[in-house]
């Protein structure tokens, strides 16, 4: 037997690096298998069961295999309850089953920790009695651990389950949904008494999930339930993990409760952040007084594919169905997609105003207990091909030829393509193609007239429209000056720009220092570097992918995600959000009374108050100044530094704007407003990238636009209307991502990112 120490030194190790900023598990990627095998009829089969698993077993070399041969990085397969199964074992402890569905908690227990082990059924009893609900008691579920490895079995929880009846006679719906906070609160309270190695795979009266960390052809050795006749199920959704630079554990296996994923998230940062935003307005009809309990939706210590299931059950026990949660996490590309029918079109439109997209390679297989999805993203990043049988089985999977199937068997074959979803309605016993779903969806509601509501900025700009000057060159000279801003700032980054329509090509050897070694000074943008991103996915960028990506930002109050209706379309939607100085103007007319404009600026003679000191109290200031004001009830905050003078100098927009960000976010105020920026420091792309990175929603260069107007002045545009200049000026910023030097939509076009609202924050 290994000896403990093994993992007792990783997490020793992990936790200090951790500590210290060098290792974060929000990193962690996998690249997977995954499938599903389901019954087009809705009708419950052994023969589904038994093609999940022989799926599974067959993606073995999808998975790696630890050195013993026998650990593996995790496998696991989801299929309904069968309640024959476990009615029978209820006979057997002597009780009569209740009519109706009973539930089953899946339970990983703390293995040699027998005080915390009963401290978790306690807990879990507890909440299941507290909420009227009876028990008709624990199961040990039978495993044989000699065929796993002793690194798998050195971690290998206690695995338990418990049995609840329906004693309140509740509908299925609202069981699933009691049993959904009632798993919240045990986690919470697990959490709270800072328990180890507790976790619940499943609890549901639907369906059931068996994983571990082993290899997919040890599953029904492992798990010999999985071999009796009585295991029958209208689904199997399988995974095996594959986790490229991730340390496996038992409850990191997927399938998880919803969702198995094949895949990264890469705007996971910005989509959590943006949930923890969403969490203060969340309410719904079917949680009423439990609101509290479900939150924090996104469990701590998960893997992106965790989190992501978090966020789709919370949407799915709000009544949304798996097809539609799926259309609104991971979207087909709206973009430049001009073949896509009207009515799609209005039921995406729709679904981007409620929520920020979860962007990256994903081949999703989905269930929620009525339907069963299989789904891609935008980009198709991830392999995914299907069959469906005469016999009447889809068999989905990450190749093809997963489940041997005699050709005369076969019906039709093909793969699911970039945005995508089929789809099989185990209510009514229906296959939907990737249309015919999207059609359905498209009627549930009256989408394209709730689209109506949303305003477009080009509207509000006449087409005669000038571009407003405003500073005169001397003022203009002091404040370049002011912000730093050289002549070589304006000859080798600015008129390159203007004149190209795109950044200035700079050749090897650049040997200007780091910002915190230069002995100059250097804006604040100098110190922030794009972050590395360690992707799975083939190199993507925004010219030969231009199709699924976009700069689309739409700004306003945003509501309560949980709702659906036509108030959550009542937002103003920009191209971009880079914004000339006509286009500024244009939304704050829009904006009118409900917009606030916070001056940040600082007195430079504030009594014996030193510099340094100064400057925090005016962050403090507009920090304090940006929650009142939204507290009042402005949908939209406008930082501006043009009152800067010799008097007063600008904070760093960057500062004020994360300061302000983060301020709202802790008050839970973020999403009651959109935060605009108007700066004079601003003027590369990478100023741009770094302020929309720290949370603002739109990005105003008015003295660069001012410089422009200088330079155009002094006729070193030649051939070149003002008008002209600014837009090749904004067509520079937005495309970016042509060059490696770090840009505005590089960070959104690296490989699989393409929404910016998925980003701040």
């Amino acid at each position: 037997m290994m000896p403990h120490s093994f993992t007792s030194t990783w997490e020793r190790n992990a936790a200090y690096l951790a500590t210290h900023g060098l290792y974060d598990p929000a990193q962690e990627h996998d690249s997977c298998g995954v499938g599903l095998v389901a019954a087009i009829d809705g009708t419950p089969r052994r023969a589904v069961v038994e093609a999940g698993i022989a799926a599974l077993k067959v993606l073995y070399h999808r998975g790696a295999v630890d050195a013993d041969g026998k650990t593996g990085d995790g496998a696991g397969i989801h299929v309904e309850i069968p309640q024959i199964f476990f009615k029978d074992h209820v006979r057997r402890t002597g009780h009569d089953p209740l009519p109706g569905k009973l539930a089953v908690g899946m339970v990983f227990l703390p293995k040699t920790d027998l005080g915390a082990q009963e401290r978790c059924r306690s807990i879990v009893e507890t909440e299941i009695l507290r909420f009227g609900y009876t028990i008709y008691g624990w199961r040990q579920v039978p495993v044989d651990i000699s065929v796993i490895g002793e690194k798998a079995n050195e971690t290998r929880p206690e695995i338990e389950q418990i049995m609840i009846a329906n004693a309140l006679g509740t509908d299925e719906d609202q069981f699933e949904n009691d049993l959904y906070a009632i798993r919240r609160r045990i986690e919470k309270q697990a959490l709270a008494e800072n328990i180890a190695n507790f976790y619940i795979c499943t609890l549901s009266c639907r369906s059931i999930v068996y994983k571990g960390m082993f290899l997919a052809q040890q599953l029904t050795s492992f798990y010999p339930d999985l071999l009796d006749s009585r295991f029958e199920s209208r689904f199997a959704i399988y995974h095996q993990r594959y986790s490229t630079n991730t340390f496996p554990t038992w409850k990191l296996a997927q399938p998880f409760r919803m969702l198995a994923h094949n895949g990264e998230i890469n705007t996971l940062t910005g989509n959590v952040n943006w949930m923890k935003s969403h969490e203060p307005r969340l309410a719904h009809e079917r949680f009423n007084d439990l609101i509290n309990d479900i939150k924090p939706v996104i469990q701590p210590g998960g893997s992106d594919s965790a989190m992501l299931d978090n966020v789709f059950e919370l949407l799915c026990r709000a009544g949304r169905s798996a097809p539609m949660v799926k259309a609104m996490l991971v979207p087909e590309s709206l973009g430049q997609n001009t073949t896509m029918p009207a009515d799609h079109r209005a039921l995406f439109h729709y679904l981007n105003c409620v929520m920020e997209p979860w962007d990256g390679p994903a081949a999703l297989c989905i269930t929620d207990g009525r339907w069963v999805v299989a789904g891609m993203d935008r980009n198709g990043l991830r392999p995914m091909r299907y069959t469906i049988t005469r016999d009447g089985l889809l068999i989905v999977g990450s190749e093809a030829g997963m489940v041997r199937m005699p050709e005369e068997n076969v019906m039709t074959k093909g793969r699911v393509g970039p945005g995508q979803m089929i789809c099989v309605d185990l209510g009514e016993g229906c296959f939907y193609a990737d249309a015919a779903i999207k059609d359905r969806l498209a009627v549930k509601r009256p989408f394209a007239a709730w689209a109506q509501h949303i305003t477009l900025l080009d509207r509000l700009i006449r087409t005669d429209a000038a571009e407003p000057v405003t500073l005169g060159a001397e003022d203009l000279c002091h404040r370049q000056v002011a912000y730093g801003l050289s002549m070589e700032d304006m000859e080798l980054i600015l008129q390159p720009m203007v004149e190209e329509a795109k950044e200035a090509i700079g050749s090897m050897g650049d040997d200007t220092p780091l910002a915190v070694l230069s002995d100059r000074y250097r804006g604040l943008h100098h110190f922030f570097r794009q972050m590395f991103s360690q992707v799975t996915n083939p190199p993507i960028d925004s010219l030969r992918e231009a199709r699924v990506m976009s700069l689309t930002t739409r700004l306003g109050n945003l509501g309560n995600i949980l709702d659906e209706d036509e108030s959550q379309c009542r937002l103003l939607q920009l191209d971009s959000p880079v914004l000339s100085n006509a286009e500024f103007d244009a939304m704050r007319a829009y904006m009118g009374d409900t917009a606030a404009e916070i001056d940040c600026t600082f007195p430079l003679d504030a009594g014996n108050m030193q510099g340094d000191r100064a400057l925090r109290e005016a962050i403090l200031r507009i920090q304090c100044e940006a929650e009142d004001a939204v507290r009042g009830g402005c949908a939209h905050v406008i930082l501006s530094d043009r009152a800067m003078g010799s008097r007063c100098a600008a904070v760093p927009m960057i500062l004020a704007t994360g300061g302000v960000h983060t301020h709202l976010v802790r008050q839970s105020l973020r999403t009651f407003t959109s935060l605009n920026v108007r700066s004079g420091e601003c003027l590369d792309t990478h100023y741009f990238a770094v302020l929309i990175g720290v949370g603002a929603t739109t990005v105003n260069a008015y003295l660069a636009q001012e410089a422009i107007a200088d330079r155009h002045r002094r006729g070193l545009f030649s051939g070149l209307t003002l008008e002209e200049g600014v837009r090749r000026y904004k067509k520079a910023v937005d495309e970016g991502a042509a060059i490696a030097a770090g840009t505005i939509s590089k960070p959104w076009a690296c490989p699989g990112r393409w929404w910016p609202r998925s980003f701040p924050g």
